[in-house]
């Protein structure tokens, strides 16, 4: 199979987000998508897997013009996408989303499909509980659903949106071993789009780069094996990093902050779920302090985090934020004493859908019942340029990128908290992004704000973290001085070894 861009054009108001793109897919590789946030990855990849129309350019496949719409379509047609969240139904088990998917619908035999079912998740070494709901799943296990449906309704062009956001380093490799197997032994096209630069050394064979919407370079990605040393992959990242944003990125220095009064006073508490049980935990959280919290995905860091910002319920123990306590508080009193949380999910908990950046701005206005749409307009305006958001005060948030759309909730932060808990702050962000990022949250920590974070990328944890609690199936270790810890020594406190 050959696919071949055309001088794809799509445009979004006075955002060119493809302009004039020709590359070609070849059949038996895995190729690398690349470029800052907003670059055009994931609307190139969107209008390939039918999820966008082109406004101009053609999709040849196997040197025919082919012109659908839909992502059905698409698939029709052997091409498939994976999206960073993957399109299952919740409420189904395994199995139901697998028959859902097909195009039988709802109409294929459950003994056949849980043989098809059952045969393909061997054959990539996937564990999948036909009988399990998606609710219990991992986003990991999730994507591993998620890739069968498409194999098994004959895609060769498989796309994958961010796959490594979010799940686990054993995860990962069972990903990347199913993707190698898929380019190499079966000669399907794999296309991953990532900000992850390691990620895309150690699988692609071949990367192509975005910037500002515009195809700005191709290269070979050197041969993985036990040559491929570290100065190669120094090496290899610079020369990425320099086609993705026009230059090579320099050190960002990290100041020393003294610490000041405790904020948030966590005392022997505990708070479970059907699939955890957590020992308790004592934690204290000074003003103009960070505290990073490491773990694979569902060994409780996601619980306590909610729990401290009393989205959680808590089964016992004690929470004091600015000397009182507040386990009998909801989210919202807490809002208003200067606690903040940020949910990792953007779309899903932290914006809405369907509103404009303008109204985004009204909500979090503290002007009373009547809004002052002129001065939020104004407000909204100033805030886009002084957060570098690329996009419109009247665009619904869903028109951005998720670095823009993460730029947003910065800007919609109150400006001197006492806490933040966030989750994972940075998640699909490329470097330059991240460390945008980071750079106005440390803003706020010179200020006195405590700020409590999880990641799944270790390097970000060490960099930015004062002291780092590391969560693994209910039990926590912490680290407490993360200067002298490297990011080999938390991988393997994550990995229980404590």
């Amino acid at each position: 199979m050959k696919i071949e861009l055309r001088h794809i054009h799509k445009r979004f108001g006075p955002v060119h987000a493809n302009n004039d793109i020709n590359v070609t897919f070849n059949e038996g590789r895995i190729v690398g998508i690349l470029g800052e946030n907003g670059a055009g990855k994931s609307t190139l990849m969107k209008i390939l897997s039918g999820f966008q129309p082109a406004d101009e350019g053609d999709i040849l496949i196997n040197n025919q013009v082919v012109d659908y719409t839909g992502p059905t379509a698409a698939i029709d047609n052997g091409i498939g996408m994976l999206q960073q969240d993957p399109l299952d139904v919740g409420a189904f088990t395994v199995l139901e989303n697998f028959i859902y998917g097909s195009t039988s619908g709802v109409t294929l035999p459950r003994r056949s499909a849980q043989k098809a079912l059952s045969e393909l998740t061997k054959r990539f070494g996937f564990e999948l509980d036909p009988h399990q709901p998606i609710d219990n799943l991992l986003i990991a296990q999730r994507q591993q659903l998620e890739i069968i449906r498409l194999l098994a309704l004959g895609v060769r062009t498989l796309i994958l949106d961010e796959p490594t956001t979010g799940i686990s380093a054993e995860q990962k490799i069972i990903l990347f071993d199913a993707l190698r197997k898929l380019a190499r032994d079966e000669g399907m096209i794999v296309l991953l789009v990532s900000h992850k630069l390691e990620d895309v050394i150690d699988l692609c064979d071949e990367v192509m780069v975005l910037r500002g919407g515009e195809l700005v370079g191709e290269t070979d990605m050197p041969e993985t094996d036990e040559n491929l040393t570290s100065a190669v992959i120094a090496e290899t990242k610079k020369q990425l990093v320099t086609m993705m944003f026009g230059e090579e990125l320099g050190a960002q220095d990290r100041e020393t902050v003294a610490l000041g009064e405790p904020i948030l006073v966590v005392d022997k508490l505990v708070v479970n779920d059907l699939r955890l049980d957590m020992q308790p935990i004592s934690m204290t959280a000074h003003a103009g302090e960070v505290i990073g919290l490491a773990g694979l995905d569902g060994s409780g860091q996601e619980l306590f985090m909610r729990a401290c910002a009393r989205l959680q319920r808590i089964d016992s123990g004690n929470l004091s934020l600015m000397g009182d306590t507040i386990n009998n508080y909801h989210y919202r009193e807490l809002f208003h004493r200067g606690l903040i949380f940020g949910a990792a999910g953007r779309i899903e908990e932290g914006l809405i859908a369907g509103l404009t950046l303008t109204e985004h701005t009204a909500l979090v206005a503290d002007d009373g019942l009547r809004i002052d749409w002129k001065s939020v307009q104004k407000r909204t305006v100033a805030q886009i340029d002084r957060y570098r958001v690329k996009g419109r005060a009247s665009d619904n948030i869903e028109q951005l990128s998720g670095g823009n759309q993460q730029r947003v909730l910065i800007g919609l932060l109150p400006d001197n908290p006492h806490l933040l808990i966030l989750e994972q702050p940075t998640r699909g962000l490329d470097v330059d992004s991240a460390r945008w990022i980071w750079s106005q949250l440390l803003e706020r920590r010179k200020d006195g704000t405590a700020i409590i974070f999880n990641s799944a990328e270790l390097d970000e944890l060490v960099a930015y973290s004062d002291r780092i609690f590391v969560f693994y199936s209910g039990r926590v270790y912490e680290v407490p001085d993360v200067s002298q810890t490297s990011i080999d020594e938390l991988g393997h406190l994550i990995g229980g070894e404590f």
